[in-house]
């Protein structure tokens, strides 16, 4: 390997503050991604969760790695993160669909892909900020920089597997899972560069909005799966009428 690579690693102070920067940051901001990654794995059988968890995660490094690089420049872009926003928002309304109580026993388990496409496209996304935080701690630094994304890796695995365990035993940790989802969301929103200049948005106005959008998405998931059960509930008495009219014609 490159020697000055290894020169990159010097253990003086700034060095050491740097990792410690990096570490606490990655513990600070990965239960939001792992809350994402519980819920998409929650309708998988429980054998295929771990692989869920682990192929996610390192799909979704392995983006990270590479939108590292300029994410500095993509956050000041207008729209980018006001389109994530409303993009994790949806994402919290599907997967609490898709994980709520109720649907549990009534729905068929999702495929181990549709897990991982729904982790990689919900942790970039909301990695953004994550990626910002670590490639300014690590000040150039290629050896922490990477070093700062691979250790995400293993904060977010332990952290998902906890949680998916524990959404099983305590199901309302999905509503909870939802809500932060949809505040994640609309604090992306009111921190787009265009929203911050339309409405120069005060703190108080971010916590409502983002109060709105953690309910938000709780009611919309509701409203949803309530349309979803009457219109199964319809089609099978549909098919039960248009059983019974067959057996009587019969007779």
């Amino acid at each position: 390997m490159d020697s000055a690579f290894f020169g990159a690693i010097s253990f003086d102070w700034n060095f050491l503050a740097s990792l410690f920067s990096i570490v606490i940051i990655d513990l600070i901001l990965a239960g939001d991604n792992a809350v994402v990654i519980a819920m998409a794995v929650r309708s998988l059988p429980k054998e295929q969760r771990g692989k869920g968890i682990i192929y996610g995660s390192a799909a979704a490094v392995v983006f990270r790695v590479v939108l590292t690089f300029f994410v500095a420049q993509l956050l000041k872009m207008s729209y980018v993160k006001l389109v994530g926003g409303i993009l994790v928002t949806w994402i919290g309304v599907k997967l609490f669909v898709e994980g709520a109580p109720e649907e549990t026993d009534r729905k068929e388990a999702a495929s181990l892909w549709h897990a991982v496409r729904i982790i990689v496209i919900a942790d970039t996304t909301m990695a953004l900020d994550n990626m910002l935080a670590v490639g300014a701690a690590s000040h150039g630094n290629l050896f922490l920089l990477l070093f700062g994304l691979g250790l995400s890796i293993p904060f977010i695995v332990f952290t998902s597997n906890m949680l998916s365990i524990l959404m099983d035993k305590y199901p309302v940790i999905i509503y909870i899972g939802a809500a932060i989802l949809g505040k994640v969301g609309g604090e992306m929103i009111m921190t787009d560069p265009v929203i911050v200049d339309l409405i120069s948005p005060t703190r108080l106005i971010d916590y409502l909005v983002e109060g709105m959008f953690s309910l938000g998405v709780i009611i919309a998931g509701k409203l949803w799966l309530g349309r979803t059960i009457t219109r199964e509930e319809m089609t099978g008495h549909m098919m039960n009428s248009e059983a019974e009219a067959v057996v009587k014609s019969d007779e």
